[in-house]
């Protein structure tokens, strides 16, 4: 296989004025696998930068990008997220090796430690200072993919003797982290290669901006070569309505179902009392309540939804934020494939 040039490189090739567009597979709504990697293969011919797979509780993510990396050429490929708690962070490190060697180095490596609602419901792990697992798995897989006999001591994970059995792959694929606390995102600023940004209102994302060059500069790095990803739930139909009301549900889903963490990030940003009254009401049951309770404003500050003309003028306005290096197109939990297929193909790249 012969090696493609990557749309963007690990750094400092696609700068804060230059916004990428990004697109995250569906978690939901593809009836195969097939289908569900033909959206990614979809995005690429439609020109998008990148496509991320999230990983949650479909189809893993490694075996998706690996189907990606064989059917397309040169778009580049993400986890978006692997889990710091269900695979270790050896294993990350041999699945970003092979997984740049399978697409010809297109790949950077997503992590993150998720919430307790999946970790501990899901996996069965005890989920337990996930900043400094965060850190040290940034450290290990980098460590793997040295090429170097990896001895590693730190206070979540202690490695002796592991080498990959496999030429280290050259370029070395970046490492990205998610995060939506100050700390989170300050600890991205240290360490990482970039940062995945998700539910942010303007505001919030320029304090978040702020906690991720203080931690650039802890860690005696430039911010600029820090890739932001801002991770957005779009959809664009022509039945504005529609497209709205997957959007509100989906934000009311995330705000209720997934734990505390996404209504904590809400409270943050001025939203608390939205915040709490969408997380009381779906927990009690109150499914109706918790979708009503997320208001338009609200609605317009984290997603863009509504007429295709409406939402690629609001996805514009996110890529002019400075700070933002990638705008990346995710959809609603509840959209059929035919209105992931309209979005998809309403917000490509011109």
């Amino acid at each position: 296989m012969s090696v493609a040039a990557p749309r963007f490189l690990p750094l400092g090739v696609v700068g804060w004025g230059m916004t990428a567009r990004g697109v995250h597979l569906p978690v939901a709504a593809q009836d195969s696998f097939d289908e569900l990697v033909g959206v990614g293969e979809r995005a690429a011919a439609l020109g998008y930068d990148a496509v991320g797979v999230p990983e949650t509780w479909g189809r893993d993510a490694v075996s998706v990008l690996t189907a990606l990396a064989e059917r397309t050429d040169d778009v580049t490929l993400t986890s978006s997220i692997f889990n710091t708690y269900s695979r270790s962070p050896a294993l990350l490190g041999q699945t970003a090796a092979t997984l740049q060697e399978a697409s010809s180095g297109r790949f950077r490596l997503g992590v993150g430690p998720s919430g307790p609602a999946v970790v501990e419901n899901w996996h069965g792990a005890d989920y337990g200072n996930p900043l400094r697992r965060t850190r040290e798995t940034i450290e290990v897989v980098r460590a793997v993919l040295s090429d170097n006999v990896v001895n590693y001591d730190g206070e979540v994970f202690s490695l002796s003797g592991f080498r990959l059995r496999c030429a280290a792959p050259d370029p070395v694929p970046p490492v990205d982290v998610t995060g939506m606390g100050p700390k989170a995102v300050e600890l991205a600023g240290r360490f990482a290669d970039g940062w995945h940004a998700l539910m942010l209102t303007p505001d919030g994302l320029a304090d978040r901006l702020a906690d991720l060059r203080r931690g650039a500069r802890l860690g005696d790095r430039d911010p600029e070569e820090i890739r932001v990803a801002l991770v957005t739930t779009c959809c664009a139909l022509d039945d504005s309505e529609r497209a709205r009301e997957l959007a509100r549900r989906h934000v009311a889903f995330y705000v209720g179902g997934m734990g505390t963490f996404y209504r904590d990030a809400l409270a943050r940003q001025g939203y608390e009392t939205s915040a709490h009254e969408i997380h009381d009401a779906w927990t009690a049951g109150e499914r109706e309540t918790a979708v009503a309770a997320v208001s338009d404003d609200l609605l317009d500050a984290v997603a863009a939804a509504g007429t295709p003309d409406g939402v690629r003028e609001r996805v514009a306005t996110m890529a002019a934020r400075d700070g933002v290096d990638e705008v990346t197109v995710s959809f609603p939990r509840g959209a059929t494939p035919a209105e992931i297929g309209a979005t998809l193909a309403a917000l490509a790249p011109a």
